[in-house]
């Protein structure tokens, strides 16, 4: 038994050495630019936003991250030492004394407080933060014109306003509603403790969760962009958009709701021998449904929410008619489209809310 736990430790150690290693490089890689940066927006004579980093720079910096990584993670306890060991249910006994020691009397927690405070300067540095322009007294002049044009609308325009947030809430069902078969059958492959005693399965499951992170990654409203131009513009474009998004969504979401549910019903049906489709359907699905069916209203809830936004790049629904009526700076439009929006979202937020609560 000591023998099976040593080999397995070691197995975990050899794993966790490639994801310690891209950790820490990516840490580092970060620190250097960090510095640089920072450094620029400090400076009076040069500013960030003119510097292109050339390509010699960073296949420079890379290697030297690289092996700065490599280094640290090998003697000493680094960031992603840390952070990959704390993770590992085999490994986390090895940085449990550590867990005694203060924060400040750890390098790997000081280089991640440092990294940390320096990336929040930055960022005020990078997003040109100005309370003085916020209240100097042209900006409040503006936002009184905009904000008295806002809660004056005008409502003769009330029914084409009613007309488009209809086409929103139905683009989004549509959405959701397609993307549903994909992301249930998808989660099932993408479940690690379904797949993991079968080396086809297990590769299938790491393409589909790289498709999928990279679905999720890549925001609606980009897709809809995309779509816009492949479809035409309209809610043809939009539907697509969050469909796609969804699948990715939803199959992420199903998928950890499976690696959460109990293994003795499994386990059981496994020892007798039953075949994996068994398994799946009469002890799998009958703990996940309920929760799946939670999941995809909540879904549906905030595709109404996508909806709107990406119609402002050409998705169809009330945002096409909030881009126009901004474009033409009829404010008071405006204003009856943000009601309209507020209040039909409120209203779906409130149902969903009752019933995934219903349901669980």
């Amino acid at each position: 038994m000591i023998d099976v736990f040593q080999k397995r430790f070691e197995a975990e150690k050899r794993k966790a050495f490639v994801a310690t290693l891209f950790v820490d490089t990516f840490l580092i890689f970060y620190s250097f630019f960090l510095v640089y940066f920072l450094s620029l927006s400090f400076s009076h004579e040069v500013s960030y936003a003119s510097q292109n980093l050339s390509g010699s720079f960073l296949g420079m910096m890379l290697p030297v991250s690289a092996l700065i990584a490599f280094v640290w993670g090998r003697w000493g306890r680094s960031p992603g030492v840390s952070l990959v060991y704390r993770t590992n249910r085999y490994l986390k006994s090895v940085v449990r004394d550590e867990e005694k020691r203060q924060w400040w009397k750890k390098p790997y927690g000081v280089f991640s407080f440092v990294i940390l405070i320096g990336t929040f300067v930055l960022g005020f540095q990078i997003t040109d933060v100005s309370f003085r322009s916020l209240l100097s007294e042209e900006g409040m002049e503006g936002a009184k014109r905009i904000f008295t044009a806002l809660i004056t609308p005008n409502w003769s325009i009330i029914g084409l306003v009613l007309t488009a947030m209809l086409e929103t809430i139905f683009i989004a069902l549509i959405a959701t509603t397609l993307a549903l078969p994909g992301a249930f059958v998808a989660s099932f492959f993408c479940a690690r403790n379904l797949v993991r005693n079968s080396r086809s399965a297990s590769f299938l499951s790491v393409i589909l969760r790289t498709l999928f992170n990279f679905s999720r990654s890549v925001e609606p409203v980009i897709w809809a962009i995309i779509f816009s131009v492949w479809v035409g513009i309209g809610p043809f474009a939009g539907m697509l958009a969050l469909m796609l998004h969804s699948v990715a969504s939803l199959a992420k979401q199903y998928a950890e709701e499976i690696e959460n549910c109990e293994s003795g019903p499994i386990e059981a049906m496994e020892a007798t021998g039953a075949r994996n489709i068994h398994v799946i359907w009469h002890a799998v699905v009958p703990q996940v449904l309920m929760p799946f069916l939670s999941f995809t209203i909540f879904r549906w809830d905030i595709n109404i929410r996508m909806a709107t936004i990406i119609g402002l790049v050409g998705g169809g629904g009330v945002g096409t008619l909030l881009m126009q009526y901004q474009g033409l700076a009829q404010w008071n439009e405006v204003g009856t489209i943000v009601i309209v929006i507020a209040i039909v979202v409120w209203m779906m937020d409130f149902l969903s809310g009752k019933v995934r609560e219903a349901l669980l």
